[in-house]
């Protein structure tokens, strides 16, 4: 049918239809093309993403991660020092269970050997021990001397109380360690070892140890004060519903809390003032709060307080291109000082000014700029100037002030759960015991075990 009507068009008519043809095919060959660019374009950005969320495969093509993951071929596993696996404990009792009679018929069974065994971990609620220590009076027989030991209990009780030793130092560790609540205490003894005991003599128990560390806690404060590097830092405490700071000041193995007001006057009274013989004299690594300002040694201000600044900044004006140039530029300047690790003392001194010099150009412009979104960072930076760098200098000191709010943080949990303190006298207690155990911490010692010597030493 179709080659009749074809047969029946004229010339002029046949070489119209060809042409319509070629420029309807020349259209799908276009449209083909086009399609083809965005299926390409597509692939690319799926690789990309792949490639962001690390689900593309080593080989060619996308998969999904299951399934790359099972067209590499498996590496040989690397051996261990030793094995891993969870090891049993010694057994303190065991149960033999065994079956006395078929169960069929009914018949004894005779002979056995072990099948099998299973571990079982339990814990047991003991009760509380009282015990009654009896002081017998005896007469010599030569002189007619009465003699009645002294009223000591040697490693079961320190001092002049009815709590012993290791119930005191399990009050403090709950207290401490676990930030647990007067309350709480209560019940975990009386539920456990059906023990009842007064908020008042729980909170005894406990100044009464925070009392026997106080010369503990001061030889900490001059091990500070001998430290090459200190770190300090502030937040807040309240005292019966007033505000008042916590401040640390801490080193890699020593922790010094005091809670006073937030006045320069608290950097003096831990570090000393630089007239003293024994104040510090090294470097103090802080953020940019005022109150450090007049140390007169060497300081090094917080970086991660400047990094979280700049991206706090950028989240604020995503779309302003000179923000956020100006910001790459000074974390990139960061970093290259971070990486700088010369041997010798005058090549770090030199590195110091260049990286100086470096961020001061970097500042400089929109420090006086009204219209910069980093006009104030900008303005810190360059009057903090000598004291961002000091870690290049030395290389024993940090760029950041991290390690004190790692100390504050237990205080801060702990600030979170019970609000505070309610007297002088226990937020005085509680610094003291933060500053025992923190330091214990911080020297790898056991607090359980650190705090039961200090119970059973001589009183100094």
């Amino acid at each position: 049918m179709q080659r009749e009507v074809v047969g029946a068009l004229s010339h002029a008519e046949l070489v119209d239809l060809v042409l319509r043809q070629y420029q309807e095919l020349e259209r799908m060959r276009a449209a083909l093309a086009e399609a083809e660019a965005l299926i390409a374009r597509l692939e690319a950005r799926v690789r990309e993403l792949e490639t962001r969320l690390g689900l593309r495969s080593s080989g060619k093509g996308t998969t999904n991660q299951s399934q790359s993951a099972r067209a590499r071929p498996k590496k040989p596993r690397k051996k261990r020092a030793h094995g891993f696996s969870r090891l049993r404990g010694e057994p303190t009792r065991r149960v033999v269970h065994a079956v006395d009679r078929c169960p069929d018929c009914a018949a004894p069974l005779a002979g056995g050997s072990v099948k099998w065994t299973r571990e079982v971990i339990e814990l047991q609620t003991v009760p509380a021990e009282i015990i009654e220590h009896v002081y017998i009076e005896r007469r010599c027989i030569r002189c007619g001397r009465r003699v009645v030991p002294p009223a000591t209990a040697v490693g079961v009780v320190a001092g002049r109380q009815r709590l012993g030793v290791e119930l005191i130092t399990l009050l403090v560790v709950l207290r401490q360690v676990g930030r647990l609540p007067i309350r709480t205490i209560q019940w975990y003894l009386q539920t456990f070892h059906q023990l009842h005991l007064s908020v008042g003599s729980i909170v005894a128990a406990v100044d009464r140890v925070a009392h026997r560390a106080e010369p503990l806690v001061a030889q900490i404060r001059e091990r500070v004060r001998a430290s090459p590097v200190v770190h300090a830092d502030e937040t807040h405490w309240r005292e019966n519903g007033a505000s008042g700071f916590i401040w640390t000041f801490c080193t890699q193995t020593e922790r010094y809390f005091v809670r006073r007001d937030r006045t320069k006057s608290v950097v003096d009274e831990v570090l000393g003032e630089s007239p003293q013989a024994d104040a510090f004299s090294g470097v103090l690594c802080t953020d940019f709060y005022a109150a450090y300002h007049h140390y007169p040694g060497l300081k090094q201000r917080c970086w991660a307080h400047v990094l979280r600044a700049m991206h706090e900044l950028k989240e604020e004006y995503p779309d302003n291109a000179e923000l956020q140039r100006w910001a790459a530029q000074v974390h990139g300047l960061y970093a290259r000082a971070k990486r700088f690790k010369p041997a010798k003392e005058t090549e770090r001194a030199r590195a110091k000014e260049r990286f100086e010099q470096r961020l001061l150009a970097l500042c400089q412009p929109f420090a006086t700029d009204q219209q910069a979104p980093q006009r104030r960072l900008c303005a810190r930076l360059h009057r903090h100037l000598q004291e961002l760098f000091v870690f290049v200098l030395d290389p024993q000191v940090p760029a950041d002030n991290n390690a004190a709010e790692r100390s504050l943080r237990p205080l801060v949990i702990s600030r979170k759960i019970s609000g505070g303190s309610r007297s002088p006298a226990g937020s005085s207690a509680r610094m003291t015991l933060a500053s025992l155990f923190g330091t214990w911490a911080a020297s790898g010692l056991d607090p359980y075990s650190a705090c039961r010597r200090l119970l059973l030493s001589p009183l100094p």
